[in-house]
C-alpha cells in the first residue's frame, strides 16, 4: 500500500498574501440540520477580515443563532495545476462603531475600484447595479461583519 501524498502547508506570510490578493470567500454557517455556505466579498486590513452582508436572508438567522463560522479563500489555475487555500475557523461579530463601519465601507469601495469589478457586484451588497459604487460608503444598506477569535487556520498549497 502506498502512502498518500500530503498537500504542503503554507507559512503565514504566504496565506496572508493569498488573502490580500483575493476578494471572494465562502463562509460556512452552523445551520439547523446542515451547514449553510455562501459566497462573500471581503476586505483584509492586515489583521482582520471584514464582510458586508445584506440585512436579509438565511445567513442573518444563522449568524444570530450561532456566530461560529469557517471562512475559506482559494486561488487556483484554470487547469488546477496550481492551487492554494486557507480556511479560518472563528466568530463573526457585527461592527457597531460608526467610524469603523465607514472605514470598512470605504475599503470595499477602494477594493471594487482597484480590482475593476463590475458594478453588478453592488446587488450582492443591497444596492442596485446602476448606482455609484461610492454609495456603499455613504449608505448603510448592509451589515459590517468582522472575523474574530480565529481558533484554527489550515493553509495548504500544491507545491
Amino acid at each position: 500500500m502506498t502512502t498518500p501524498v500530503k498537500i504542503p502547508k503554507m507559512p503565514k506570510a504566504e496565506y496572508d498574501s493569498l488573502i490580500k490578493r483575493q476578494h471572494v470567500s465562502r463562509i460556512a454557517f452552523a445551520a439547523a440540520e446542515h451547514p449553510y455556505i455562501a459566497p462573500f466579498m471581503y476586505v483584509f486590513d492586515g489583521k482582520y477580515l471584514y464582510f458586508l452582508s445584506t440585512k436579509y436572508g438565511r445567513k442573518i438567522e444563522y449568524f444570530k443563532s450561532n456566530p461560529k463560522v469557517s471562512v475559506e479563500i482559494e486561488e487556483y489555475a484554470p487547469d488546477l495545476s496550481a492551487f492554494t487555500f486557507v480556511s479560518l475557523q472563528g466568530n463573526l461579530e457585527e461592527v457597531q462603531e460608526a467610524a469603523k463601519k465607514k472605514e470598512v465601507r470605504n475599503l470595499f469601495v477602494d477594493m471594487i475600484k482597484k480590482k475593476g469589478l463590475s458594478p453588478r457586484v453592488l446587488s450582492a451588497l443591497g444596492h442596485s447595479p446602476g448606482e455609484s459604487i461610492d454609495t456603499l460608503a455613504r449608505e448603510e444598506r448592509s451589515m459590517v461583519w468582522k472575523l474574530v477569535g480565529v481558533k484554527d487556520i489550515v493553509a495548504l498549497k500544491n507545491g
